[in-house]
């Protein structure tokens, strides 16, 4: 494609994705689909142009409305060439050229906007903070309240594109060293994570769906925040697992691969297109002792009937995902019903619970940043399950991670500013068996300094 079509390209793509219901990155997917004769560097340039757009999505809307001009994808796409790209003005009239493949010429208005906007770059000291943060209305209070004075540091690396992670799997008898080395090999460098013992983190975004070591399992894409959640778990060889909210079944794979195919995980979801996409990717990674298990519901008979049988449960509830903005920046322009979402997290986190055995822990995740989907929960959760007490992650971290924990309360707390891992909440409680007593500094001290 030449550089005009992939900006024809482009302007077309955003319109699909404006014009749908359906996340960017499915609207992605299926325009490049459709069109398999793009190569896959156009594609990439298409796709780096389209995703640029969606991180500056509130402030080219500022832009625009600040010069009377048109909303529209069209118009997006000029301001993104002009503010992000600093493409002159007329290189922008060059461009649109109407040539074959080219977009339409530009229009008076249009000729004037490139113009206007030619000495400016995408921030505006006018702009108000959720703006120049690309935060929405809804959100821009809790977060302020949560970070304080490092709220515009935090939004900032919501707007930093995601690295892209691997989780080296355990099962195939392999280290993240061994296999760094073996991407070298084929020209992909690749370094250990921070954080995570099993994590690589890939330089640039190679093609890695045709390489042998993905082919064969070796090496699962997953966030380190994700992994991190999925060691917090601390599975043991023979345990019985259950992760309640399975979905395309990354952390089971994870848990699996610490278990050493030995004992069970049982991956729940009420998606059976999600368990489908689970049930591919464990016969990848060799995981034998994964189970899916299709509920109708968080209340379905069969966590009545497997009442107090399993030594880890995992919930990594549903969320409004403001933890992974970086990933899906259209996510954040969608609606959001946080008292549903709150409720639902309530009577998830209640029916999972009922899954946990006495000594048993209970896993609360979220890829969420707001507080009233994290603490507030437990804290609710806390209010009504008297047999539960907190595990504070610096006692777990040593065992099951390694190294220092970087959340220094009783919950892990990971930001993409602080940590370079997606935004994750993860909160460890354990069922008192008939014996113990509240530990010593353990859930009372806790509620009284929150």
């Amino acid at each position: 494609m030449t550089p005009d079509a992939r900006i024809a390209a482009t302007i077309e793509l955003l319109d699909e994705i404006i014009a749908s219901e359906r996340p960017a990155d499915a609207v992605v997917a299926a325009y490049f689909r459709r069109r398999r004769y793009i190569g896959a560097k156009d594609r990439g340039d298409v796709a780096e142009r389209i995703y640029a757009t969606l991180r500056h999505h509130a402030r080219l809307g500022w832009w625009l409305a600040r010069t009377g001009h048109a909303d529209s994808a069209r118009a997006r796409v000029i301001a993104e060439l002009v503010l992000a790209e600093r493409m002159s003005a007329n290189d922008v009239a060059a461009r649109f050229s109407g040539r074959q493949y080219a977009p339409a010429p530009l229009t008076g208005a249009e000729d004037r906007l490139a113009a206007a906007l030619a000495t400016h770059t995408p921030d505006h000291p006018d702009m108000a903070v959720a703006v120049r943060g690309e935060c929405p209305d809804w959100a821009a209070e809790p977060l302020q309240a949560r970070f304080g004075d490092r709220v515009e540091t935090e939004l900032a690396g919501l707007l930093r594109a995601a690295p892209l992670d691997l989780r080296v799997n355990e099962l195939k008898g392999t280290s993240p060293a061994d296999v760094a080395a073996r991407l070298a090999d084929v020209g992909v460098e690749a370094a250990p994570t921070p954080l995570s013992p099993v994590g690589l983190r890939v330089r640039g975004r190679p093609p890695l769906a045709g390489q042998a070591l993905f082919r064969g399992g070796t090496v699962e894409v997953q966030d380190e925040g994700s992994q991190l959640v999925a060691l917090l778990a601390d599975v043991r060889p023979g345990h019985q697992v259950v992760d309640f909210c399975a979905g395309a079944g990354g952390k089971a794979l994870a848990m699996a691969a610490r278990m050493g195919n030995k004992g069970r995980v049982v991956a729940c979801d009420v998606s059976e297109r999600r368990l489908i996409r689970a049930r591919q990717r464990l016969r990848r990674a060799g995981a034998d002792n994964i189970e899916p298990k299709l509920l109708t519901s968080e209340r379905d008979r069969w966590v009545n009937r497997q009442k107090c049988k399993f030594d880890r449960v995992l919930v990594d509830a549903p969320c409004s995902g403001t933890g992974a903005w970086r990933r899906h920046p259209d996510a954040r322009w969608r609606p959001v019903d946080l008292v549903a979402l709150t409720a639902l997290q309530d009577r998830i986190l209640a029916s999972a619970a009922r899954l946990v055995k006495p000594g048993g822990r209970l896993i609360y995740a979220t890829c969420s940043l707001l507080p009233a989907e994290n603490d507030a929960r437990v804290a609710a959760f806390l209010d009504t399950e008297d047999d539960f007490t907190v595990v504070p992650v610096t006692a777990v971290w040593g065992d099951a991670v390694g190294g220092e924990c970087p959340s220094p309360g009783p919950y892990l707390h990971l930001t993409p500013a602080r940590h370079g891992t997606d935004g994750f909440f993860a909160a460890v409680l354990e069922r008192r068996t008939s014996e113990s007593a509240e530990p010593a500094g353990g859930l009372s001290e806790i509620r009284r300094s929150e």
